[in-house]
């Protein structure tokens, strides 16, 4: 189906207004999950009108009412985030205009047009302490600036679009169009004899592209509240290091440290894997999701 690039004062050509499939507006379509999603709502044989921040800042309410309008769109799928953990600790204004306001721009823009807003969090709104994993009603406790503008995020997009969203908290991402911690590992496993990575941090690797195609599903059959979609098992980020060094062929050793080692200017969960008592799409193993990355992303460095 067509691809819509609304950048001229975000007009939406007239040769696709009357199509008769789902139109999904897509922001932050040029980042690791948007280039993701664009794929899979194409693929699913949607229209869809994919903005780059640089087509749209959704910081910018004014410029987000117009786009929207302009599209008017069945579903928008918000991937436009800010995702510097600990830069959020020194930048909070910054990552809270992205992640809160812009959030609720959004979400505020899409009801107006009557248009289902999807919002993509975080494992972070939690605080790590939990001894399970955490479903969409347990209590929310976030212990980074990051956590706390990605749950102010949430509340702005329920209060914007009420009856009319979902959020979906997803964690540990990684995929082919971005920087993201196999490809880091990847390139200082070339660089290096040993790597020291931290093994008392647990969550669920994420791939992007799996999570994209179940956005999509929610897209087409909308579910109203939250859901925890995350890659399937758990792991630390020592063993997620080890499997990406093996799958990759290389030879570089793992060490395991203890977070204690390996100090961050914003706290991490020591625990964030997210499970769901509402039925949450189920994403194939992260392990799988790993070996697709590496298979496409072999010789390529960031």
């Amino acid at each position: 189906m067509p691809t819509v690039s609304p950048v001229d004062d975000v007009r939406v050509p007239d040769d696709v207004t009357n199509l008769g499939a789902m139109r999904v507006l897509i922001t932050g379509a040029g980042g690791m999950l948007g280039s993701d999603v664009r794929q899979a709502a194409e693929d699913a044989g949607l229209v869809t009108i994919p903005l780059t921040r640089a087509a749209l800042d959704i910081c910018d309410e004014a410029a987000v009412v117009r786009a929207v309008s302009a599209a008017r769109p069945d579903v928008v799928i918000n991937c436009a985030a800010w995702t510097a953990v600990d830069a959020a600790e020194t930048h909070a204004e910054e990552a809270d205009a992205i992640n809160r306001a812009g959030a609720g721009h959004v979400a505020a823009a899409a009801a107006a047009v009557d248009a289902w807003t999807i919002h993509v969090s975080t494992d972070y709104v939690f605080d790590g302490r939990s001894s399970r994993p955490y479903v969409e009603s347990d209590p929310v406790a976030p212990a980074s600036v990051y956590g706390e503008t990605k749950l102010a995020g949430e509340r702005s997009v329920a209060c914007a679009a009420p009856g009319r969203h979902t959020i979906v908290r997803t964690s540990w991402l990684f995929g082919l169009h971005g920087p993201c911690f196999p490809r880091t590992i990847q390139r200082l496993a070339t660089e290096r004899n040993e790597l020291r990575v931290v093994e008392d941090q647990i969550g669920c690797p994420t791939f992007t592209g799996h999570l994209a195609t179940a956005l999509v599903g929610l897209a087409q059959q909308p579910r109203a509240g939250i859901l925890h979609v995350t890659g399937s098992g758990a792991c630390s980020w020592y063993t997620f290091a080890k499997a990406i060094v093996a799958a990759s062929g290389l030879t570089c050793d793992v060490v395991p440290i203890g977070t204690d080692q390996y100090p961050t200017p914003a706290q991490r969960p020591a625990f964030s894997v997210l499970g769901s008592e509402r039925g949450a799409p189920l994403l194939p193993d992260w392990e799988l999701g790993l070996q697709t990355f590496v298979s496409k992303n072999m010789g390529v460095t960031a």
